[in-house]
């Protein structure tokens, strides 16, 4: 009996030790979502600065995010394609490195083209990367910490994207907006020689066929999960575009930043804490339903809670929370429905979040510019939820009926 008890421990310490060792390397992981998720957001606050440097309207300086969000979209699926098969730690160390060069060439550019190009190509880095870090965590962890694994490489994305507005704001006034880059660029060459020098290589896998490529994109079962958040993103990180404007009709504030901490804060907490939840109940399905729910009561509060300078501190943090845990059960269950070919299915649903991030911003823009006023604007995002959370409920029942439920089912008769 002592023999046997001991027997167990050893091996629970040795998986603990094992895991030990995983999570060092995923946080290294992080470091680079993190730089990533930085660099996204932290130009929205540079625009000012960025527009006097280079003498241009702001609205052409905002080209700078556009640019940045659509390669990173659109490279995402397309060089997990091409890049199937290769080691993880070079395709890793690859795209920091375009990334890590392209923020150096940002802080160095004095002319908007050379500008744009720049932020272009950091954006085909970051969408490299995003989709293989999240697929390299998920298998290093294994099936059962893969929801934790997952969480902890958004939580560096969250993290970033939380301190990107605030931070490039106040830095910009001591260092100045290449000084920012700066920065963004030492985080990449950081996460950079990170990764090279301490993620253990792995065996490239033979590539898929081109054929079998495109039939994931178009798979059944990944669409309809990609299709959710998308309009998460739309809803969600649409809305947090126009934040200080809703904010300032709505309850005539002036200086937003508290609140964009507030729900920064919300999506460092959700990020972080869905893993655990999704690797405990095993089940990411009902995960998402009750996050479009909470996010859908938030926006649908944020309107009447907004003049109320505390109360109105409860659907931020929700929001935020929301906002970012989505995607690691979405991760998880796009890594179940295609397990072969996870990081072309990840970098699918990577490519669905920023697209509608940027369809929500010119959504958002055209429907104020209809003559909705701003303090009703999170009533339309609700409805988007609305619009996603029906999906995921009505797409399960004809998914569920996909090629595993029939293979298990014939497996049954026989």
């Amino acid at each position: 009996m002592s023999e046997a008890h001991g027997t167990r421990t050893s091996e629970v310490r040795a998986d603990g030790g094992e895991w030990r060792r995983t999570a060092r390397r995923v946080v290294l992981l992080a470091l680079g979502a993190f730089a990533l998720g930085l660099d996204a957001y932290v130009v929205a606050g540079l625009l000012p600065s960025v527009a006097a440097d280079l003498d241009v309207p702001q609205a052409t300086a905002g080209q700078m995010v556009t640019v940045f969000t659509l390669c990173y979209a659109l490279a995402a699926p397309v060089f997990a394609t091409l890049l199937s098969g290769r080691p993880a730690r070079a395709v890793l160390g690859l795209a920091l490195a375009v990334f890590t060069v392209a923020n150096g060439l940002s802080a160095l550019a004095f002319d908007l083209p050379v500008l744009l190009l720049a932020r272009a190509l950091a954006g085909i880095g970051a969408g490299v990367y995003s989709p293989i870090a999240a697929a390299t965590a998920a298998a290093m962890a294994g099936p059962e910490r893969r929801g934790r694994s997952l969480a902890i490489v958004m939580g560096g994305m969250s993290i970033g994207t939380v301190v990107g507005v605030p931070v490039g704001v106040q830095l910009a006034e001591y260092v100045g907006w290449r000084g920012t880059l700066w920065l963004v660029t030492a985080l990449g060459l950081l996460a950079l020689v990170g990764v090279v020098a301490l993620l253990p290589r792995t065996e490239a896998t033979p590539p898929p066929p081109l054929r079998e490529r495109v039939r994931v994109l178009g798979d059944g079962r990944v669409a309809p999960i990609a299709l959710v958040s998308f309009l998460g993103g739309v809803a969600s990180l649409g809305l947090y575009t126009y934040l200080a404007t809703f904010l300032s009709d709505a309850a005539d504030v002036a200086n937003p930043v508290g609140h964009l901490w507030v729900w920064g804060v919300g999506g460092v907490l959700g990020s972080l804490l869905v893993g655990p939840l999704v690797d405990r109940t095993k089940r990411a399905y009902p995960v998402v339903a009750g996050l479009l729910a909470v996010l859908i009561a938030a926006h649908t509060a944020l309107p009447t809670l907004a003049p109320h300078v505390w109360a109105v501190m409860v659907p931020l943090v929700l929001w935020g929370a929301v906002g970012w845990a989505l995607q690691v059960p979405q991760q998880h269950r796009l890594i179940e429905a295609r397990p072969d070919h996870a990081p072309v299915a990840i970098s699918l649903n990577s490519s669905a979040v920023y697209l509608g991030s940027a369809a929500g911003s010119a959504l958002g823009g055209a429907v104020l510019a209809a003559g909705l006023p701003a303090a009703r604007l999170p009533y339309c995002t609700a409805g988007v939820a609305v619009l996603a959370l029906l999906l995921h409920l009505t797409a399960a029942h004809w998914t569920g009926r996909g090629p595993a439920r029939r293979a298990s089912g014939t497996s049954r008769r026989r």
